[in-house]
């Protein structure tokens, strides 16, 4: 029978007659001397396909079965969907900017309801591939408080605007850095996503509802 030498120099692997187990010999690619193993110490070598399906019990049955894992990725029906939701959302703030403009409360309100879709949303093309991700009532919660934590924030910024700062571009560049700080904290802590990426949700959050502002007829923030 033969056995299975694997040279430590050169990562060679060939098989050796098994009368020459215990002997040392150069390696027949790159000229290392290497000993070759007995029956006993032989590495065995096993097929990928013997632990397809998870291990195997004392019997050698297998008895684990792998989880199967469902990408979560946005098919074009959820595309076609989510198109026609942002659709109705345009409409829906170019309609009732007169109204939005001139209600704080009104303006909250509509805040409130388009924040939370943000959050999935963003979440759907971030979210690490390599991890299971959030589904159901879960994903809504977790976006919820998100969302939640985002509409503080702009709540935060819009006082400090309207009280603290003077319009000034340069007071902007200390403003905007703890909040892109707290903003991709958000998303990091309640989806789990990598904090870089959590910046990047907080910054799409933004961009879309300073169009949004714009579209109601609303002024900017730092005006």
């Amino acid at each position: 029978m033969a056995i299975t030498v694997v040279c430590r120099q050169c990562r060679t692997r060939f098989s050796v007659n098994e009368r020459f187990a215990g002997r040392t010999g150069p390696c027949p690619k790159c000229k290392a001397s290497i000993r070759v193993p007995t029956k006993k110490e032989e590495v065995k070598v096993h097929g990928a396909e013997e632990f397809a399906s998870g291990g195997r019990n004392a019997a050698g049955q297998l008895v684990l079965k792998p989880i199967a894992r469902t990408d979560a990725r946005v098919d074009p029906v959820h595309a076609v969907a989510i198109a026609a939701a942002a659709l109705a959302v345009v409409v829906m703030t170019w309609l009732g900017g007169g109204v939005l403009a001139t209600s704080t409360l009104a303006c909250a309100a509509g805040l409130l309801v388009v924040s939370g879709p943000l959050a999935v949303g963003a979440y759907t093309f971030l979210y690490d591939a390599e991890k299971e991700p959030y589904r159901g009532v879960e994903l809504l919660v977790r976006a919820g408080a998100c969302a939640l934590g985002y509409v503080v924030l702009w709540g935060v910024l819009t006082y400090l605007a309207g009280t603290v700062l003077t319009g000034e571009l340069w007071e902007w560049l200390f403003v905007v850095p703890p909040f892109l700080a707290l903003g991709g904290a958000l998303p990091n802590l309640a989806l789990d996503l990598d904090y870089g990426d959590g910046v990047f949700h907080y910054i799409f959050y933004m961009l879309v509802t300073l169009a949004l502002r714009w579209i109601a007829g609303m002024p900017w923030p730092w005006s």
